[in-house]
């Protein structure tokens, strides 16, 4: 049987503080009726995802999109029909939202967004509006006093909410004296630290998630960690993305995007087939390698969450 193919443009419609994101209710007598969604509605003939969007936002809600920027695209297969999410986060609009149609519309915080019922297929709009657009990886420093000094400076100047701690150079429990230090810093900024290593350094240290590499990824049969924990892995192909996605990864990074000095010999993925492999992730994915936060809107249009980088953030 072939399946229908539906495009639908949505909306991530923010509040001017950031603290919370419009939801709209499913009417009781459609497809998955009484769920929780994004706003927006199908593409008609000749539309773009944007020009649906301010239609879909003005008939449903009553307000006037002045500035919006991609947020992700996914595909998601049902047994009857093929549905492209086409998600735009909506930054600045004109007018105060109402439901017009009659369906119910809620300001939710973001903390509570996974205490709502939602269709499948929003569940990765969720993760990636929950999710900053810059991915700090700290970079190997031996020094205490220089890596609070280096990580203080990304939280407080550059207003970095998202950090991986990478530090291959340390032992175990070297590593796990850092993350300790690490997690204070983060959580006294409200930033999100993951883990580089295995599952388990979460039984030792209260951290966010986990960051898998490549290798370890791979080796997986199913998700290591409950939901409700942030888990982002490496990625440099579609096959590894695919294995992302099959185990439920929350984020991926995606690389080399840039040939970089510390990987001279390896080819870069480059904007046109990063595009390409963005587009059917299914999942928020940050650009990698040689990234900096000017690249940070460039990366945005072509489907990414954002940016990784250690050199740009780690001064």
């Amino acid at each position: 049987m072939v399946k229908r193919r539906v495009h639908v443009a949505a909306a991530a419609i923010i509040s001017a503080d950031g603290s919370e994101v419009l939801l709209a209710r499913r009417p009781s007598n459609v497809d998955h009726g009484g769920l929780w969604e994004f706003p927006g509605g199908k593409l008609a003939p000749y539309e773009t995802g944007l020009e649906a969007l301010k239609r879909e936002l003005h008939e449903e809600l009553g307000v006037e999109i002045r500035r919006a920027q991609p947020l992700i695209r996914i595909h998601h297969e049902y047994s009857d029909k093929h549905i492209l999410l086409d998600v735009w986060q909506v930054h600045d609009f004109a007018g105060e939202p109402f439901g017009r149609e009659g369906q119910a519309v809620r300001w939710v915080p973001m903390t509570e967004l996974v205490h709502y019922p939602f269709p499948a297929a929003n569940l990765p709009i969720l993760r990636a509006v929950m999710l900053p657009t810059e991915y700090l990886i700290t970079g190997e420093e031996v020094d205490e006093e220089r890596f609070t000094e280096r990580l203080s400076r990304a939280l407080d100047e550059d207003g970095v909410r998202l950090v991986q701690l990478r530090a291959k150079s340390l032992s175990e429990p070297d590593y796990l004296k850092r993350a300790e230090q690490a997690l204070a810093l983060c959580r006294e900024r409200g930033a999100r630290l993951v883990l580089n290593g295995e599952p388990s350094l979460l039984e030792a240290v209260a951290a966010d998630g986990i960051h898998l590499t490549s290798d370890r990824l791979m080796s997986l049969e199913r998700r290591p960690l409950p939901e409700g924990t942030w888990l982002s892995a490496s990625t440099h192909d579609r096959r590894q993305l695919d294995q992302a996605r099959r185990i439920g990864c929350d984020f991926v990074t995606l690389s080399p995007l840039r040939t970089t000095p510390s990987h001279p010999d390896v080819a870069p993925i480059g904007w046109h087939d990063f595009q390409q492999l963005v587009e059917h992730a299914g999942m928020p994915v940050f650009a990698l390698g040689g990234m900096t936060r000017f690249d940070a809107h460039h990366a945005r249009a072509v489907g990414a969450q954002g940016i990784a980088s250690i050199r740009d953030f780690w001064k």
